[in-house]
């Protein structure tokens, strides 16, 4: 397998995942809705109407995401309290010392997020079947050339001289 066949399926799975919402259209000039991110319930069932699941593999993906992304979210809490130490350490009289040892912290939760996230996606991955990643992998090539033709289309727009 070539380096970029995993990434394009990793990037495939983001895509299933991390963007339900984002597959629904909008119209133009209204934002996506903020709040909560989508359930682990939500991200499997936009799973399965993109690859069809099988059998037990609802259950396995739930559990997998659920875990995970209950320990992202800890990693963030904690990494957002890093942030707000180091910053309230900014002004005169700072502790250099301090400092380096709140980012240092703050470098390996991040890599403890990054991670995991891999880990997620490579436990999901395990868990489709090849069929299913190759379904999931065209999806996201597709994705990814409709977001090029957007992309040209704002560049042309804003490229064409005003009348």
């Amino acid at each position: 397998m070539s380096f970029t066949k995993p990434l394009v399926a990793a990037g495939a799975l983001t895509f299933a995942l991390a963007a339900p919402a984002m597959a629904q259209e909008m119209p133009q000039g209204q934002q996506m809705p903020q709040g909560e991110p989508p359930s682990a319930q939500d991200q499997v069932a936009q799973l399965d109407e993109l690859v069809g699941l099988e059998g037990n593999q609802e259950q396995e993906l739930i559990a997998i995401l659920g875990e995970s992304q209950e320990r992202i979210q800890s990693l963030e809490g904690e990494a957002q309290s890093v942030q707000m130490q180091i910053h309230e350490q900014i002004g005169p009289g700072f502790d250099e010392a301090s400092i380096r040892r709140d980012a240092e912290r703050l470098g390996e939760l991040t890599g403890d997020m990054t991670a995991e996230s891999a880990l997620m996606q490579a436990r999901i991955q395990d868990t489709l079947t090849q069929e299913q990643r190759d379904e999931l992998e065209r999806r996201a090539q597709e994705q990814e050339q409709q977001m090029r033709q957007m992309q040209e289309q704002m560049q042309q727009q804003q490229q064409a001289p005003a009348q």
